[in-house]
């Protein structure tokens, strides 16, 4: 491979390859682009090895060897590809940093009183866009209320959103999957009255998006989180968990868990529930929704004490 290709080039490319077969690749894509920029300002590595992959992996600000694991899994798919034109690739061993076993990091699962503090919270934004207050407001109830992707609810479009029957429809979810969403009755009347006030302050909106900030912009990701963290530390709350902030995808994880509970609550048969609640948050496998049982220490104490019940009556 030349000299000459600059490792963002090459990064680029590899990102291109992989999402001509449908890969959308959105968490790949910031830890490769952030191995590109480490790489590119080293200057002198050619060829992709072992030890520049252990210095990247290493100079995450997470300075566990969980984190620097996790890093090289990414990684390697990308030195494979390489392997295909420079035979000088090195592919870094899956154990580079030791056989620590997989752990998925636990999120922060906001509590029904957090939920409804933050959402008052949006008050507190900048006075100076009052729609940007009521479409965050309104946002963080949906994907409390419903479990929805951020990335799902951002890329709604009014005609997705079907208020007269209390429907979504998410196009193109997570592995291109479509499916429709159906809405508790206050969720859908949440919405209905964020659209008037969303068409009173933009009557003429440029953008087909169901939310939108001042003047008609489709609202993106990173704005919203930033409103998310701000007010987390205007409240003075510390992430639970494993995360050093609070995410946007704490939400999806609240639902989940929160309804979880409920199931074992209730007492209903909890297999067939989850198997339903997998559909309608759009999870690629069942074995997804039913970690959720290992992120909460109350449903991990719930799932305990079925699996002692179940033991006690198999019992002669």
């Amino acid at each position: 491979m030349s000299v000459r290709v600059s490792w963002a080039r090459r990064v680029e490319g590899y990102l291109a390859h992989r999402r001509n077969f449908g890969f959308a690749l959105t968490a790949q894509e910031v830890i490769l682009r952030s191995f590109a920029r480490f790489a590119d300002q080293a200057g002198r590595q050619t060829h992709l090895t072992v030890g520049l992959a252990t210095a990247w992996a290493q100079a995450s600000k997470n300075c566990k060897p969980i984190t620097w694991t996790r890093r090289v899994q990414i990684l390697r798919g990308f030195a494979k590809y390489l392997l295909r034109f420079d035979p000088a690739t090195e592919v870094p061993p899956r154990d580079l940093f030791g056989s620590a076993p997989y752990h998925r990091p636990m999120p922060h699962i906001f509590s029904d009183e957090e939920i409804i503090a933050l959402m008052d919270a949006t008050r507190h934004l900048s006075s100076d866009y009052p729609l940007r207050q009521k479409t965050c407001r309104t946002l963080f109830g949906l994907l409390a209320a419903s479990g929805l992707r951020i990335s799902e609810a951002l890329s709604l479009k009014r005609a997705d959103v079907d208020l007269h029957v209390g429907v979504l429809t998410v196009r193109e979810g997570k592995c291109h999957r479509s499916r429709l969403v159906p809405l508790h009755p206050s969720a859908a009347a949440a919405l209905r009255r964020y659209g008037q006030l969303r068409d009173h302050a933009v009557p003429h909106a440029s953008s087909d998006r169901f939310f939108l900030f001042d003047h008609g912009r489709r609202v993106n990701k990173e704005a919203v989180r930033y409103a998310l963290q701000s007010l987390c530390r205007r409240l003075r709350w510390r992430p639970r968990g494993d995360y050093r902030r609070h995410r946007l995808q704490d939400m999806r994880h609240t639902y989940i868990v929160h309804s979880i509970v409920r199931f074992y609550q209730q007492g209903i048969e909890i297999d067939r529930q989850i198997l339903a609640l997998h559909t309608y948050v759009g999870h690629a496998t069942i074995g997804e929704t039913y970690w959720y049982c290992s992120a909460s220490p109350e449903l991990m104490g719930m799932a305990s004490e079925r699996f002692r019940r179940h033991l006690r009556g198999s019992q002669p």
